[in-house]
């Protein structure tokens, strides 16, 4: 489970553990990363919380969406 830091938007610290997931092997290359409905499960955040997640890691050029 997560601490949270208040002063830390909780979409960037649940962004910090994925990145973290893909740096150490969890979630190597070509492998999914877990969706935005796994993310509120897991980190009992909302779902627009979770879907900035994804944008983060999207924008940072860690994972792509592909269609279907």
């Amino acid at each position: 489970m997560i601490e949270w830091r208040p002063d830390v938007p909780r979409w960037k610290q649940v962004a910090e553990v994925i990145r973290g997931r893909i740096a150490d092997g969890t979630y190597p290359p070509r492998t999914r990363v877990p969706s935005v409905m796994q993310l509120v499960d897991e980190f009992s955040v909302a779902q627009a919380t979770a879907q900035k997640v994804h944008q983060g890691l999207r924008d940072d050029g860690l994972i792509y969406t592909e269609p279907g």
